[in-house]
């Protein structure tokens, strides 16, 4: 009866092998990518910023059209070190999938083993004087495959190369996020170099008004107090500088080290750079559709939940006897009979395994697989939500740093304006100096705010170019 269970059991197994274990991988219905709303038109995108209808262009940086910005990014993506370490991964995981393929391939064994000894006596059974000391061998060649009953080998090598696919995602998003530090790095240089430039015609400007107030104390036509809250605002400008060069050289030293050089060697043109490139038309973005099949972390994720799927049916084949059909040649005697005819031996047969007795070890392992895919699922859906997030956070940031520069810019001219009329007034007699240098510390101040604005909106195009996911593309 046993006997009879046994092969009825074995039976049911084989039947199996019509069929893979395991849930095949379809996208689950209630992902968020598949909801209308992930992919209709952003709903911050309606501004004249940007260009709704037009794709993200693969190499997005050439439309600042610099070629010093082109040739940077180029070696940026030729030579930066974390590209390095994902080309790395992804050889690695190109390895494991070579090893699940093995899986599906006989494999062959050889063994030699000579040697020289004596037998025990006692062991033998045959007690009194010794066994003589003889030279022995004995050498081995076999083969062996593997039978996939039930398709565990091939979800090992369908989630292998679903890691694969991952590892190929996660280098395109490496790609995405160098090219954007690059371009950040070197437009944060000339901005630096710009906002030192108005800074420079800042100081310069009012270096001249306190010669001009001491010039005039001497005359007798002023008092050194206008002259001593000229120095005290001369002194203000020239505070700003340290902190304005220390940030282009730290922009300098991140481009090198993003261009796998060391920081000593950054590019001596880019700290020449006194005006970052500016963008001549409205930012093509596209709508969510696109930027889902874009985002290599999103792509990335699902691959993931593939992978995750896979190794459910790779824990479930343990449920089941693992066949091998094996053969093995073989010769063992005394080396001066070597290779005889009384010498050889052989096998032929299958080999049946099967963890019968310990299924609630396996059934474990398939709910740990299960748990495993949920959690997959939840990080796909989450990085999808990210994505949408990002992408709307920058569009909104971006629209809004421009109405807000805009508004410096009418700013800055009045200021300037206004100084320049307080001058006239002063050099005419009909007003003091104090409005003179009220006016000249407004229009400064309104200056410096509008560079700084403008520097902020080439970070805030890096950015959202980020969160569009252009650039991997080869």
């Amino acid at each position: 009866m046993t006997l009879r269970r046994s092969a009825a059991l074995i039976g049911t197994s084989l039947l199996a092998a019509c069929s893979t274990v395991g849930p095949d991988y379809h996208r689950p219905a209630t992902a968020v990518i598949d909801r209308p709303s992930a992919t209709a038109p952003f709903a911050g995108g309606n501004e004249a910023a940007f260009a709704a209808l037009q794709p993200v262009p693969d190499r997005w940086w050439r439309l600042y059209q610099d070629p010093t910005l082109d040739r940077l990014v180029t070696q940026a993506l030729a030579a930066n070190t974390d590209l390095r370490v994902a080309a790395a991964n992804i050889a690695r995981a190109q390895a494991s999938v070579d090893i699940a393929e093995e899986g599906r391939r006989p494999q062959a064994t050889l063994q030699a083993a000579p040697g020289y000894g004596q037998r025990s006596t006692e062991e033998e059974l045959l007690p009194g004087a010794p066994l003589p000391r003889n030279f022995v061998y004995s050498a081995t060649a076999g083969i062996a495959y593997q039978v996939d009953l039930v398709g565990q080998v091939r979800r090992a090598i369908e989630a292998a190369d679903a890691d694969l696919a991952a590892t190929r995602a996660a280098y395109d998003g490496v790609r995405v996020t160098v090219a954007a530090d690059t371009t950040r790095a070197y437009l944060d240089a000339c901005s630096a170099g710009r906002e030192i430039g108005v800074a420079q015609r800042a100081l310069t400007l009012q270096s001249r008004t306190t010669a001009l107030t001491r010039r005039l104390v001497r005359g007798g036509r002023g008092i050194s107090l206008d002259a001593t809250r000229s120095a005290t605002q001369e002194a203000q400008v020239r505070a700003t500088m340290p902190g304005l060069r220390a940030a282009r050289q730290l922009a300098l030293y991140r481009l090198a080290t993003l261009t796998g050089r060391p920081p000593a060697e950054f590019d001596r043109d880019v700290a020449a750079c006194a005006a970052e490139p500016r963008l001549t038309r409205p930012i093509p973005i596209g709508d969510g559709a696109s930027l889902l099949r874009r985002r290599p972390d999103v792509r990335r994720a699902e691959l993931e939940l593939r992978a995750a799927t896979a190794r459910i049916g790779v824990a479930t084949g343990d449920l089941y006897p693992h066949v091998s059909l094996g053969a093995s040649l073989g010769s063992v005697g005394l080396a001066e009979r070597a290779l005889s005819g009384d010498t050889y031996k052989f096998s032929l047969g299958p080999l049946i395994s099967w963890q019968f007795p310990n299924r609630g070890r396996v059934r474990a392992r398939i709910a740990a697989a299960n748990a495993e895919s949920d959690a997959a699922f939840a990080r796909f859906d989450g990085t999808v939500l990210n994505a949408l997030r990002e992408t709307e956070s920058a569009l909104t940031v971006y629209a809004r740093d421009l109405d807000r520069t805009a508004a410096l810019r009418d700013a800055d001219a009045q200021a300037a304006k206004a100084a320049r009329d307080a001058e006239t007034l002063f050099r005419a007699g009909r007003t003091g100096f104090l409005p003179v240098l009220d006016a000249q510390r407004t229009a400064i101040t309104a200056e410096q705010a509008l560079a700084a604005a403008e520097s902020r909106l080439s970070a805030d195009q890096v950015q959202l170019f980020l969160a569009l996911g252009g650039g991997w593309q080869v």
